[in-house]
């Protein structure tokens, strides 16, 4: 129990203590603060940290490096996507792209150090190959020459690409411009000149267009010779109806280079049966054969053909005139031989039997003398007497010489017509 007379003694007693309490707190605390700020324990700190791992870094540390690799990769993608978004990318480059971009930022960043280069060179290679499907001469020569070269590069490959493919064109758009000069009309012709005179780009674009314009051109002028000079109605009425019209240049090259043969030909089959209607053999022969033929066969029928088989018709007829005059003059001669045979027949008679009696004559002045001629007959007996003209006793020997003649006669009228039959056989 404390007494009111201690209290005092008690309070100053228990103030002291506090102080001391305080002075000791304040001493612990403060003592690491100038322990470190020492040089002796800066040293001591140091080697420690020499003999340990490094601190691990802080937040802060950790989420800057994390934003620095996604922008990285951010900025691979897109370049990734500019580089198989360009027209000389090939599929497989665009097929490369794609796969990096998916298999992350690694696979990114070798396709953009290392395979885009690979896969371009392959793809300037098979692009400069592909313009050899519509090279000419001097372009052909020039790819063939150029892929064969060693060590290509990229840079390489890009020029002749870009530039050098361009210079050996347009030798050939230049060979090819004066090529069509040769069968070109007044309007090409002079088409032809000014792109000759101009630059690359104004042969590509002759090439492409204008020249198809002056060709059109051309072709009018030419269609409306062929209507003036032409007969068939098929074709003309073409023509008109065309011209008349608005016709594009590929329809009237069309027209030039195929239509007009076929309504030719049309025109020529026409004309061809209207030849051969009522024509000679000949000619309806070899029109037939025209018909069935080729356009050049009806063409050449035409020209030529049918004046030929005029021709041998004519020939045909001739012969055939000859001929029937040949058989009217054989015809004749028959008539003129038969009525000779009549005549010769009657005569031959005449002669027999005058022959007949001038040899009696003959005989009777042989055997007499007296020279009476045809007045005196022979007797068939040939006693070589005188007949007598008057008297009864003379008829017998008149009646014997008759029969006589009459005999004699009619051998020589058989003999007549044995030589006749014989004649006519």
């Amino acid at each position: 129990m404390v007494f009111a007379s201690q209290r005092p003694f008690l309070q100053g007693v228990f103030f002291v203590k506090l102080s001391r309490i305080a002075a000791a707190v304040t001493t612990a605390a403060l003592a690491p603060a100038v322990l470190l700020a020492s040089p002796a324990f800066a040293d001591t700190n140091q080697a420690a940290g020499a003999t340990t791992n490094p601190p691990a870094p802080t937040a802060p540390d950790r989420e800057a490096a994390e934003d620095s690799d996604e922008d990285q990769a951010e900025q691979d993608r897109k370049t990734i996507l500019a580089i198989i978004a360009d027209p000389m990318a090939s599929e497989y480059m665009k097929e490369a792209g794609h796969k990096a971009i998916a298999d992350g930022p690694a696979a990114m960043r070798k396709f953009i150090e290392t395979d885009q280069h690979r896969i371009r060179l392959d793809d300037y290679r098979i692009a400069i190959f592909r313009l050899l499907h519509s090279a000419g001469p001097s372009l052909e020569e020039g790819i063939n020459g150029f892929m064969k070269t060693d060590g290509l590069t990229l840079a390489d490959l890009r020029h002749f690409y870009e530039v050098t493919q361009h210079k050996l064109r347009d030798i050939d758009n230049r060979v090819e411009i004066a090529r069509l000069a040769n069968t070109a009309g007044p309007a090409l012709k002079e088409a032809v000149k000014k792109a000759l005179l101009g630059t690359p780009a104004d042969r590509i674009a002759f090439l492409e267009k204008g020249r198809h314009i002056a060709q059109a051109e051309d072709d009018r002028a030419e269609l409306a010779r062929i209507d003036e000079g032409w007969d068939g109605p098929i074709l003309s009425e073409a023509i008109s109806k065309l011209l008349n019209g608005s016709p594009t240049p590929a329809e009237l090259r069309h027209f030039l280079e195929v239509t007009q043969h076929e309504l030719r030909d049309q025109d020529n089959r026409v004309e061809i049966a209207q030849i051969i209607d009522g024509g000679g053999p000949e000619l309806v022969k070899a029109g037939r054969a025209a018909l069935a033929g080729t356009p050049a066969d009806r063409a050449a029928f035409l020209l030529t053909g049918q004046h030929e088989a005029r021709k041998k018709d004519e020939k045909a007829q001739q012969e055939k005139d000859k001929n029937d005059g040949k058989n009217d003059d054989s015809s004749d001669d028959k008539s003129d031989d038969k009525s000779d045979d009549k005549g010769d027949d009657k005569s031959d008679g005449r002669t027999d039997q005058d022959g007949a009696g001038a040899g009696a004559g003959n005989d009777d002045e042989k055997n007499t003398g007296t020279g009476t001629g045809n007045t005196a007959m022979t007797p068939q007996s040939g006693s070589g007497t005188q007949l007598a003209s008057t008297g009864a006793g003379d008829t017998p020997m008149i009646a014997g010489g008759a029969g006589a003649a009459l005999i004699g006669g009619a051998g020589l009228l058989l003999a007549a017509r044995m030589r006749r039959q014989a004649s006519g056989n």
